[in-house]
């Protein structure tokens, strides 16, 4: 009889405890807490993943991953990542268990100088039952230590390891479970609690709601706090993240990541109307297909393309946005534009405007004429190049009416470079971002006009386009390209290689030790795009990173770095006379000379219209001649003679 009642009682319990898990599970109401409002407003990046243990899986058994984590550097970044992974890889089964379940992770400045990561988890249902934080202790062993203490009438839990000495702070709020290892950015959670922002935030929420959730994981980015993100890494000021953090709001990405560790990521950006007149333009003109890859060299480092369905219409938008948003602004443009076209005579929209097609393009290059120097050139496609030359060549003809400025055309490889001598034209003309093109010279190559401030750029540019060495000719480039959408408003490309070796020759002696140390892995990602396309008042946004074995990279001509040449004894015979070619960058010069390192002269020549046609002398290191002669329009003429550093006449040829 005892028995049947120690039976039914313990049946009873359990039935008793079914019932409460059929209420907890399925009929107790729903008071879900969204993830989202749990985050501390100062976010820089928020990732979230809906499947965090499966994607936690591809990502740190991918080879980018396993290459990235023997970077000192690298791995510092990730140490906090890298602490959850241990306590995960040590309870894989219990995690496993919250696989399904939403998981943030942020990233927030705490100094000026360190940042924090915080994790927020959606334990859903399973966070009404008490025993799940009594559990709590079964984590642990002796090498922890559990402690508990209130903030702001919520308990915190802290979890102490004895070895490293840090200490993890947890707090169950509602159906979510908070973590960091950063006591105040629990606090700040608690605090968002009460009155969340974040979450709150229309223009967060814009992109949120664009962001698909099918793949590995989605990323958002605050630009209002990029900048104090920089500055851990650097103490140098850049204009670049200071206009990218004023003038973007969010951006939202669902990445995917391939058997290749290529990183795809597609999403939205909004941007602040209040700021970017620029932006706000490209936003309302449409999109077009890139086609300036056809004259970019090979070796271009960044490639930065803006499209429209016209350039006229970019530019009355352009216009109509600095009215609406600046009157004072839209006056001193309108002034700037209006003292160009009375002094020269010339119509700003009808001889330059009109005819600028649906691309333009800033081009970086590593040049193999202007050694340690960022080659830059502006591109612009044309409608008609016939109508392009028409009107360029009547504003060159109103310069030189003007202007005291005599230039003569010089022709290279068959293409004209002419000089347009109109100070800050383009500065004036398209704003801040294309000063650099002070008084450019130009010339044209099939449908584009090419402007840079050093002609030595446009004869590298026209090099390339002859040899066939462009980017539309790269298998590389064509393939990375064939990834994004063939139409955009805004499309930037970077040749990582190449952009390091450019870095590499401004960089002083600190810095190039450092880029020599971490090479490795800054070029194993040899191509990243990133392309902004309008949808409704966004952009839609494509950012692509492919990782490559390093040995590979190397390995392919694209990307190798050109290698000296050893020395060679040479023979005394015509060979003596084949002088490298010059490349002054004055092409009114009356002469050009260069320099050994020591500062002594290695040779000098008459100049006239940019080409060799004169004197030419020659000397060795220690002063003495080495070869004579004379050109007449770039072309040996009359007797050349060679002398050894004895001054002997050792060889002489006539041409």
């Amino acid at each position: 009889m005892r028995r049947k009642k120690i039976l039914f009682t313990v049946l009873g319990i359990l039935v008793l405890y079914l019932f409460y898990l059929l209420y907890i599970f399925v009929l107790s109401p729903k008071t879900n807490l969204q993830s989202i409002y749990l985050i501390p407003e100062d976010a820089v990046f928020i990732i979230e993943s809906e499947k965090p243990v499966e994607s936690w899986n591809q990502i740190s058994q991918s080879e980018a991953w396993s290459h990235l984590q023997n970077n000192g550097y690298f791995a510092e970044l990730t140490e906090n990542i890298q602490k959850v992974d241990t306590i995960f890889n040590d309870r894989r089964k219990l995690f496993e268990f919250f696989d399904g379940r939403s998981l943030f992770i942020s990233i927030h400045m705490i100094s000026q100088k360190d940042y924090g990561i915080f994790y927020v988890l959606d334990l859903k249902r399973i966070a009404k039952l008490r025993l799940l934080k009594t559990y709590l202790n079964t984590l642990l062993n002796e090498g922890y230590v559990l402690s508990k203490r209130n903030y702001h009438n919520q308990e915190i839990v802290e979890v102490y390891d004895r070895s490293s000495k840090e200490t993890m702070y947890l707090a169950f709020i509602k159906n979510q479970l908070i973590a960091s290892y950063t006591h105040s950015l629990v606090e700040s959670s608690i605090d968002q609690y009460q009155e969340p922002a974040l979450g709150r935030d229309l223009s967060f929420l814009e992109v949120n709601q664009k962001v698909g959730y099918e793949d590995l994981f989605r990323l958002y980015l605050q630009y209002d706090f990029l900048d104090d993100y920089y500055n851990r890494f650097s103490n140098e000021p850049t204009d670049w993240i200071k206009n990218v953090s004023e003038n973007f709001l969010f951006s939202g990405f669902s990445f995917d990541l391939d058997g290749n560790s290529t990183i795809t990521a597609n999403g939205y950006t909004n941007i602040s109307f209040e700021n970017e007149n620029y932006l706000e333009a490209l936003q309302k003109s449409g999109a077009s297909k890139r086609t300036i890859p056809q004259i970019a060299p090979k070796r271009t480092a960044l490639y930065l393309s803006y499209g429209f369905d016209s350039f006229e219409e970019f530019y009355n938008n352009f216009e109509a946005v600095q009215k609406a948003n600046s009157s004072e602004e839209f006056e001193s443009y309108q002034t700037g534009i209006e003292k160009v076209e009375k002094f020269l005579k010339i119509d700003i929209k009808e001889n330059f405007v009109s005819w600028i097609a649906d691309e333009i393009a800033l081009l970086q290059i590593q040049s193999e004429i202007s050694k340690g120097k960022n080659d830059l050139a502006l591109v612009l496609k044309a409608n008609e190049i016939v109508e392009a030359k028409t009107n360029l060549d009547f504003i060159l003809k109103q310069i030189k009416k003007k202007t005291p400025v005599k230039f003569k055309a010089v022709t290279y490889k068959e293409h004209e470079i002419n000089f347009l001598s109109i100070k800050g034209f383009f500065k004036i003309l398209l704003g801040q971002r294309f000063k650099e093109f002070d008084k450019p010279y130009f010339t044209m190559i099939d449908d584009f006009v090419i402007f840079s401030d050093n002609p030595n750029t446009l004869k590298s540019i026209i090099d390339s386009f002859t040899d066939k060495e462009t980017l539309s000719s790269s298998d590389d480039f064509l393939a990375f390209d064939k990834k994004f959408e063939a139409e955009s408003s805004l499309f930037a490309y970077s040749n990582i290689p190449v952009l390091y070796d450019n870095l590499y020759a401004l960089a002083d002696s600190n810095t190039k030790g450092q880029l020599r140390k971490n090479k490795d892995f800054i070029i194993c990602f040899p191509q990243v795009g990133f392309q902004l396309t309008p949808e409704d008042n966004l952009f839609e946004s494509t950012l692509i990173v492919n990782y490559q074995d390093i040995t590979k990279v190397k390995a392919n001509e694209q990307f190798k770095a050109s290698k000296s040449q050893p020395l060679k004894t040479i023979a005394i015979t015509d060979a003596i006379f084949n002088l490298s070619p010059i490349y002054p960058s004055d092409l009114n010069a009356k002469s050009f000379s260069k320099s050994y390192s020591s500062g002594a002269l290695r040779f000098e020549v008459e100049l006239k219209d940019g080409l060799k046609h004169g004197r030419y002398t020659s000397f060795y290191s220690t002063g003495e001649k080495k070869i004579t002669g004379r050109f007449r329009k770039d072309k040996q003429v009359g007797t050349w003679r060679y002398y050894n550093n004895e001054g002997d006449m050792l060889f002489k040829k006539r041409f």
